[in-house]
């Protein structure tokens, strides 16, 4: 369920609103335990999304570091690699 909660922070180029949203989305639905509300939750949980958003833009754009900012294609290529040697899968993309 938590699989668009990932480190936003220090990559280059920087995160984007929607993967921001994404995990913020992903974050409400864990802590809700909906993956679609119900009409008469889905103002809170709306809500809840923007202002989980909202604090992780804030804290993103607050964080600071020393370290070189990472490549996004470097780490995806990274996980790639990860995945096809833990669930033995070959020609992963």
């Amino acid at each position: 369920m938590c699989r668009n909660i990932r480190t936003l922070f220090n990559f280059e180029p920087p995160a984007t609103e929607e993967e921001i949203r994404a995990s913020a989305l992903q974050f409400v639905r864990k802590l809700s335990g909906f993956a679609r509300p119900a009409k008469v939750n889905q103002a809170a949980f709306d809500r809840a999304v923007e202002e989980v958003s909202r604090a992780a833009r804030e804290l993103l754009a607050s964080l600071i570091t020393a370290a070189p900012p990472r490549d996004r294609a470097v780490e995806a290529a990274k996980a790639r690699s990860r995945a096809a040697q833990r669930y033995g899968i070959s020609g992963l993309r």
